[in-house]
């Protein structure tokens, strides 16, 4: 964010009274606090077109192109805010061209087309060019995580109450994926050891020896998250590795103990 200036258009999280901008008002880390502390009181709410817009002004003071990349529509109303948006800068701000490009992913996935995107800016390539740069990498990127417990998933409204109090029962841990602009069960483990070693060989399947680019991601477990990133450095041909914390935005619904990664390769 810092060295390629990229804006974040947060999404809001409320917890009793108060209103906070993920990633800007409270760390993932406060806001899992908070969830253990009064889960019902936490909910969260996509920004509206006002705060797309704001980001569109201040974007305009530094350039004349903008693109915007949002979470997957399949899962969020972000693309449609922003493009409702988009329209609304077309009167104020006549000067910049305005793109809005659909991730269909989530995570640090997204953070990965959003960097290839703000890369290919630096490079002084055109608006088309740098949203053809986000398109490609929107078809290479994907992630895998491995959930402590199916418990929280209700909280999506994807599988019934039932159903996660019973997965619970049975220790069942799932790993989860993106597919098509949806985030998908890709298996299920009885055990942590089996799911970090799951979804290490899942991917090792998928880039084999190519140069991989990795975000380690975590729910309020940062030791772990230390270790499979070592992992990942010793087994892995890593050009890039990254340590960051899963957004609580979707943390409320995979509980603090997801682990997993973002990642795609050069091959």
């Amino acid at each position: 964010m810092e060295q390629y200036k990229i804006g974040i258009v947060p999404i809001s999280i409320y917890f009793r009274d108060k209103v906070y901008r993920d990633w800007l008002d409270i760390t993932p880390t406060e806001a899992y606090e908070l969830v253990m502390q009064e889960p019902e009181s936490f909910t969260t709410s996509p920004a509206s077109p006002r705060r797309y817009l704001e980001a569109y002004r201040e974007a305009s003071k530094q350039a004349k192109n903008i693109l915007c990349i949002t979470l997957s529509a399949k899962l969020s109303i972000g693309y449609e805010m922003a493009s409702v948006a988009k329209e609304e800068a077309k009167t104020e701000l006549p000067q910049a061209s305005i793109e809005v490009l659909d991730s269909q992913n989530v995570t640090a996935a997204e953070g990965f087309i959003a960097l290839a995107a703000a890369r290919a800016a630096a490079e002084g390539k055109s608006l088309a060019e740098v949203t053809k740069v986000a398109e490609g990498m929107r078809e290479k990127t994907t992630f895998l995580i491995l959930l402590d417990t199916i418990r929280h998933v209700y909280r999506t409204g994807r599988i019934p109450k039932v159903a996660a109090r019973v997965g619970s029962m049975l220790s069942i841990k799932p790993i989860l994926t993106m597919s098509s602009g949806l985030v998908r069960f890709a298996g299920t483990v009885r055990s942590r050891k089996r799911g970090l070693d799951r979804i290490l060989q899942m991917m090792g399947d998928k880039v084999g020896q190519s140069p991989v680019h990795v975000a380690v991601m975590h729910a309020y477990a940062l030791d772990e998250a230390r270790k499979l990133m070592e992992r990942v450095s010793s087994e892995f041909n890593c050009a890039e590795l990254w340590l960051t914390e899963f957004s609580p935005v979707m943390g409320y619904a995979t509980g603090t103990g997801t682990i997993g990664f973002a990642f795609y390769s050069e091959g």
